[in-house]
């Protein structure tokens, strides 16, 4: 009799753990802190993007899912260009990152480091809020991480130390301080400067000491990172690359969550997107352009091209783009031409 009610008990209990196991299990699979990667910190755009995306997500989720912030790419000492391999990993929950360090993985990134080839801001919404943005996300998703929303660092533009950068033959010699991307030593080389890998947390005291001459970062960032101050005098608007953002999730976290929640980290990655390119452009789309006055009120240098003058850096950087349109996919290219030709202004 005892026997039978020990029996009866056990399989009572197996009962029970087999229907709460589930849950438990579900509920343990979230982290108490996710990890999320990014250059720059809340002071620049870049970072107030991953900032905003964290505060949503811990809203909307009731504090579920808690995201802590790692800007200066710290979880992998620094090295912009580890941190797709270690997203994807799993050293890395989320970030929001640069195509430009990204393409060393993906190669199709390198699409948006094209010399010349975006014109104007409808032509990288064309480009991202398009099919070939779509296809860029799936390609991203068969590499291993989950793509939600498209953000931006913005136009690149040139400054340096020496002097005014009006033509390709002033960039002749000048030691330029690029990120790790074959494409940008091509780039550089081709219009005769020195280009000089390394990572953004070495160049500023490389521009203070005079190791290096210039460099080329978004507007925001030259603000931001207040570049006057380590011999950047003279800045030139060429517009030559626009570097998107992507906000992205590691696999096996985002099929960690629950499909509500995992709808509620995509919403909050576009909409801190939509916020965060906004904040991105904040200066310089604006028909009096108020970040340009800053910036000369800074006792900087402002040189904006002409339509002929442009043309020139185009004409130079030709051979390049065409060499890396082969590389990185002719069809995928001709497919953001089309839609660049086919933008509305």
């Amino acid at each position: 009799m005892k026997l039978r009610t020990f029996l009866t008990s056990a399989v009572a209990a197996a009962a029970a753990l087999a229907f709460t196991a589930p849950a438990a299990i579900a509920q343990t699979a979230y982290k108490s802190e996710y990890r999320m990667s990014l250059v720059l910190g809340p002071a620049f755009p870049w970072g107030k993007g991953g900032e905003l995306w964290a505060n949503k997500v811990r809203e909307r989720t009731n504090g579920r899912i808690n995201i802590k912030l790692y800007p200066g790419v710290s979880l992998i000492q620094g090295d912009q260009t580890r941190e797709f391999s270690a997203l994807r990993q799993g050293v890395i929950d989320m970030a929001v990152g640069s195509t430009i360090n990204w393409s060393p993985q993906v190669k199709q990134l390198n699409l948006f480091s094209l010399p010349f080839l975006f014109p104007d801001y409808a032509a990288v919404d064309a480009v991202t809020q398009g099919d070939v943005g779509k296809s860029i996300f799936a390609t991203l998703d068969k590499a291993g991480a989950m793509p939600l929303a498209w953000g931006e660092n913005g136009y690149r533009e040139i400054s340096n130390s020496k002097k005014a950068i009006k033509t390709p033959e002033d960039l002749k010699g000048l030691k330029i301080r690029v990120v790790g991307s074959p494409l940008f030593l091509d780039t550089f080389t081709a219009l005769g400067a020195n280009p000089t890998q390394m990572s953004w947390a070495d160049a500023q005291p490389a521009f203070a000491s005079g190791a290096v001459d210039g460099q080329e970062n978004p507007l925001s960032i030259f603000t931001a990172a207040k570049l006057h101050s380590v011999a950047q005098k003279h800045i030139t608007l060429w517009g030559y690359v626009n570097d998107p953002l992507i906000f992205v999730v590691n696999k096996e976290i985002w099929n960690s969550w629950t499909p509500a929640d995992r709808e509620i980290v995509k919403q909050a990655a576009i909409d801190a997107g939509k916020e965060e390119i906004a904040l991105a452009r904040k200066g310089v789309v604006e028909a009096d352009k108020p970040l340009l006055k800053d910036i000369a009120a800074l006792g900087v240098t402002v040189t904006q091209l002409s339509p002929a003058e442009r043309a020139a850096f185009v004409k130079a950087t030709r051979p390049v783009y065409d060499k890396w349109k082969g590389q990185i996919g002719a069809d995928l290219v001709t497919s953001a031409e089309k839609a660049i030709a086919a933008r509305k202004q």
